[in-house]
């Protein structure tokens, strides 16, 4: 088996600008089929700046992203199919507020298909099932909590059977037993739907149980690549400020608070 047959996601050497600042460079990772992957950081650190370098939202100033043995492409159509490809979970759920909860999973299959109106109902279905929301459907945003609101757009997030699921800090606004929930899921869906997924997120112990790998990256770099159980037991200063949550450290709060937007 080749590399590449092994490998969902991999990025070489990769430097991304926003303007003239550099948020990230020297970006180095491989994340492999079927696995769950945390990237960590603090807020700021650049973690939504690379979810953009894998989606083709901002293109690499130097370095090669590729997504199942592919380059990003910059040609918009070619573009589009690649996003087919990938479900992405927005940290704000992205739910139209006046299309219910079935019609909002509805979207993408009558937007991106041709299937015929039954069997997109019937599709729909099973993704609110999936995530335990199959008698919400035809309840509008405003009427759902926060966690329900989450699993809806979790729902149309795997519309389109996507083989890459991509989470952008998918526990934010969630109390602990929906976010509990959400982890569940994200680690079942993972699993029965043998997708890969990758996780960006500042909620270090509560997405470690479930992740295979995870990255922490800080102060514009990857800090650290490996296990969880890795993760937790290094000595590295840079890790230790972070898991610990001190204010004091190499990581500089004030930066982190300048690229607050990356």
């Amino acid at each position: 088996m080749t590399t590449e047959d092994t490998t969902a996601v991999r990025l070489a050497g990769v430097r991304l600008d926003r303007g003239r600042r550099t948020i990230l460079s020297g970006i180095d990772l491989d994340v492999p089929r079927g696995s769950i992957t945390a990237v960590l950081g603090p807020s700021g650190s650049g973690k939504s700046t690379l979810l953009a370098a894998l989606t083709g939202e901002l293109v690499p100033t130097a370095g090669a992203v590729e997504v199942f043995g592919q380059p990003v492409p910059q040609r918009q159509r070619a573009l589009l199919e690649l996003r087919k490809s990938i479900g992405v979970l927005l940290q704000g759920n992205g739910l139209l507020t006046d299309l219910t909860a079935a019609e909002n999973v509805a979207l993408p299959l009558r937007t991106h298909t041709k299937l015929p109106r039954p069997v997109i109902d019937r599709l729909v279905d099973m993704k609110l099932h999936a995530v335990g929301l199959r008698t919400a459907a035809e309840l509008y945003p405003r009427e759902l909590s926060g966690g329900m609101a989450r699993r809806v757009a979790l729902a149309r997030a795997i519309a389109l059977d996507p083989p890459l699921m991509v989470y952008d800090e998918p526990l934010t606004g969630l109390d602990p037993i929906a976010s509990g929930v959400i982890m569940n899921l994200i680690s079942e869906l993972n699993d029965n739907l043998g997708l890969t997924s990758i996780i960006v997120t500042h909620h270090v112990h509560e997405t470690l149980p479930i992740a295979d790998r995870a990255i922490v990256i800080a102060n514009g770099h990857i800090v650290f690549s490996g296990t969880p159980g890795e993760l937790q037991a290094s000595g590295d200063p840079l890790v230790g400020q972070f898991l610990r949550g001190e204010p004091d450290g190499p990581i500089a709060f004030d930066s982190a608070t300048r690229t607050e937007a990356a």
